[in-house]
């Protein structure tokens, strides 16, 4: 019963992250970005729970709306690295040969770089919408991915069950889409999910760097960055709430992906 609840509740406490800063703009108590400069550096009170920052600005509903920005950029960059590295890795697992060997180099020889690295200069290059940096991140982030479908397209087509559809000439694209990458399926979430993960840190470390989204666009990592002067007056609420927040749900995501990876897979005919 223990084991079974322990998933449950980072299940929930993500979903309740989630949730409020989807509705974040019915939520938040205050504009994000309305300044008030009778108010500044306010420590956490009455009326703003979390206090405000060196503008005056509440750090509550700047932190529910920049959660929204930060989320919605990882889910797009791994949404994009997850289609590139599910094709890659399909066609290379699943034709092998000379084709294999291919991929595989060129995949070997971008893995030899850190992602961050590529990420920091592409994202210096295109500096710019939140849109740029989560097709920056998705396009360097698939590479995981699509060595974990090849290697799972290379071992389900050894299995009877395509052995037989190849037989009975079952056309390529259910091939493909019906047995094999539909039994990829926990492959595929289990390393999505890590991804995600890396995706908000990586959204987190480039605007922490101060190449991130515009300063004017609230966002966790943003609003690291700007908490490091905030430090140095006494402000301690200015980077303790958005680090919280961020350790608290790479935290639950990394549990879920782990318990999900402990499960297993099954293979569907």
């Amino acid at each position: 019963m223990r084991k079974q609840r322990y998933p449950i509740f980072w299940l929930v406490l993500l979903a309740l992250i989630f949730t409020t800063t989807i509705f974040s703009s019915l939520l938040a108590p205050f504009e994000p970005n309305v300044m008030d400069m009778n108010q500044i550096y306010q420590a956490p009170n009455a009326t703003h729970l979390l206090g405000t920052d060196q503008l005056g600005r509440d750090v509550l509903s700047r932190l529910l709306v920049g959660g929204k920005v930060t989320l919605f950029i990882a889910i797009v960059s791994v949404v994009l690295s997850s289609i590139i590295g599910i094709i890659y890795g399909g066609i290379s697992g699943y034709f092998g040969g000379a084709i294999d060997a291919v991929m595989m180099r060129i995949l070997e020889a971008f893995l030899t770089i850190p992602s961050l690295v590529i990420v920091l200069a592409l994202q210096a290059m295109m500096q710019g919408s939140m849109w740029r940096m989560a097709m920056v991140m998705g396009i360097t982030g698939w590479f995981v991915t699509a060595r974990i479908i090849r290697s799972e397209f290379i071992r389900l087509k050894e299995q009877e069950f395509v052995q037989m559809a190849k037989m009975f000439r079952t056309p390529l694209w259910k091939i493909l889409f019906g047995h094999l990458l539909r039994n990829c399926m926990p492959a595929i979430f289990v390393v999505t999910i890590f991804n995600f993960a890396g995706a908000i840190f990586t959204e987190v470390s480039l605007s922490f760097l101060g190449i991130g989204v515009p300063p004017a666009t609230p966002s966790w990592g943003t609003m690291l960055y700007t908490a490091q002067n905030d430090l140095l007056v006494g402000a301690w609420w200015m980077g303790l709430f958005p680090g919280l927040l961020i350790f608290i749900t790479i935290l639950c995501v990394q549990v879920i992906g782990g318990t999900f990876k402990q499960g297993g897979n099954r293979t569907h005919v």
